[in-house]
């Protein structure tokens, strides 16, 4: 990516519109109600041969205090100082606003590369608009239709010669990073069989829990910088924000998410849309921090986002937040596991991890929990491995009767990973009880180490080898016949 362009201006002027058009994705939120964006979104934009990475920001309110309107704003200017080309948009239907004046003087001031963008200018109702938009004093406005897509052409005009003297900038700061490894540094390399993350392929991790569970909170923690929107108001988090960063050297890309509530409770549209997106983000995600508060945990709402985090098979780790305002912590910590192993026994094993996103406690014990179970969710056992497993399991606890049909467990085979998912070949798979099935996934999280990641067991049957099962008997009349045939030959 050769620059950053950071898009900005009042609530409700198609800033997010035209983020989704630029990215090709609907990723940000789109509504009609102004002020759906309050984080700092980024993503990878194309426009003609341009390559470039764009930031959806949230609208500019007039206001300086510690509202959540005025932590958005301060959020907003620190992308404007963090980007090198700003694209400031007004509505070209409503026309140039005393905010508008504001927010185009701070701009004078703070960018250094500023375009002029008059949105909604389709049609002559936004004409007079697009003209009103040189009385900014920031040159020629581009008029631009984020949502039929109108105006690029000219947008791209405007950023080609910004985007040369940024390429020739990339070129001389871009360090070496071409390395030539000897046979022996590139066999060692070779020998980790488990795909570990890499710049390229960073490790997929979503934060997800309740409103107001400190999910924000811990991921500017584990970022080292307030780069998300966080305070006491629940529900401040709206869309599922991605973020790029390097934690102890490992490569990961953090997905915050909205905080979802009881299904009941979730009546408007924007917060339907939110929680989708949370839910799209556990879909993406490898591993799943499922965030608990201290003070409630283990309520309904945070069980059932931890069985939709194991049923989608990522791997799960449930951390208790706020532990820094705790007492009791040995009583609380003994509580907290007994209420896990009763609440959640699909999850047995998994991690629980106590933090504190206000004070950075329990950060390391959160990153080693997340590489144990992106390892293990990984895990691959070989089939030698898994038939002599086998045979002991059956030897300990032989499978019913169910019917008098005995069943035979016959071999056993590892399908895939991530999640771990093993095939065994039986007699009358359909007989197998659930509780069997349990039984054998129990002990292969114990025997083979995989505690607390999802765990797939599919019984199949096993064709016959007698070619002539499945066949009718052939009844007297055709025996006689056949006989009586061969009789006359």
């Amino acid at each position: 990516m050769s620059f950053t362009l950071a898009i900005v201006g009042r609530p409700n002027v198609g800033k997010s519109t035209l983020f989704n058009r630029l990215v090709g994705k609907r990723l940000a939120l789109v509504d009609d109600q102004p002020g759906v964006t309050r984080d700092l979104r980024e993503g990878a934009a194309r426009l003609a041969d341009l390559r470039f990475t764009v930031i959806d920001t949230a609208g500019l309110e007039d206001v300086t205090d510690d509202s959540l309107q005025g932590r958005m704003r301060r959020l907003t200017e620190r992308a404007v100082d963090m980007a090198d080309i700003c694209l400031f948009m007004v509505d070209a239907r409503v026309g140039i606003t005393p905010t508008d004046l504001v927010f185009a003087d701070i701009l004078r001031k703070r960018a250094a590369n500023v375009i002029l963008a008059a949105n909604k200018a389709e049609g002559k109702a936004g004409e007079a608009g697009v003209i009103e938009a040189y009385s900014l004093g920031l040159g020629e406005p581009v008029a631009l239709s984020a949502e039929h897509g109108e105006g690029l052409n000219d947008l791209y005009t405007m950023l080609v010669p910004l985007a040369d003297g940024f390429a020739e900038r990339a070129d001389t700061d871009t360090p070496e990073t071409d390395v030539t490894l000897s046979e022996e540094e590139a066999e060692a390399a070779g020998e980790e069989s488990i795909p570990m993350p890499t710049s390229a392929k960073p490790l997929q991790v979503a934060v997800v829990g309740r409103p107001n569970a400190g999910k924000s909170t811990l991921i500017n923690q584990i970022l080292g910088e307030d780069r998300l929107l966080t305070g006491p108001e629940a529900g401040i988090t709206r869309d599922a924000i991605s973020l790029r960063t390097d934690w102890n050297g490992v490569p990961m890309r953090i997905f915050d998410t909205a905080g979802m509530r009881k299904k009941a409770k979730v009546q408007e549209k924007l917060e339907k849309l939110s929680v989708s997106d949370g839910l799209r983000a556990v879909k993406f995600a490898e591993v799943v921090i499922v965030l608990l508060d201290a003070e409630i945990p283990f309520e309904q709402q945070d069980l059932r986002i931890a069985d939709l985090a194991e049923r989608e098979g990522r791997a799960v780790i449930v951390a208790v937040n706020k532990w820094d305002i705790e007492e009791d912590r040995q009583a609380k910590l003994k509580d907290l596991k007994e209420s896990f192993e009763r609440l959640l026994p699909q999850l047995r094993g998994a991690p629980l991890i106590t933090v504190s996103a206000k004070t950075g406690r329990g950060l390391d014990r959160l990153h080693d929990a997340i590489m144990r179970a992106y390892e293990t969710w990984n895990r691959r056992v070989s089939t030698a491995q898994l038939n002599r497993w086998l045979s002991g399991m059956m030897e300990a606890h032989p499978p019913p009767a169910p019917q008098g049909k005995r069943i035979k467990l016959r071999y056993m085979t590892q399908a895939k990973t991530r999640p771990p998912g093993f095939v065994v070949m039986c007699s009358h798979p359909d007989k197998v009880p659930d509780s069997y099935n349990r039984y054998l996934v129990n002990n292969l999280r114990v025997d083979f180490d995989m505690p607390g990641t999802p765990i797939r067991l599919w019984m199949r049957g096993q064709n016959d080898a007698n070619p002539y099962k499945g066949r009718k008997k052939a009844g007297p009349s055709k025996l006689r016949k056949h006989t009586e045939g061969r009789r006359k030959d």
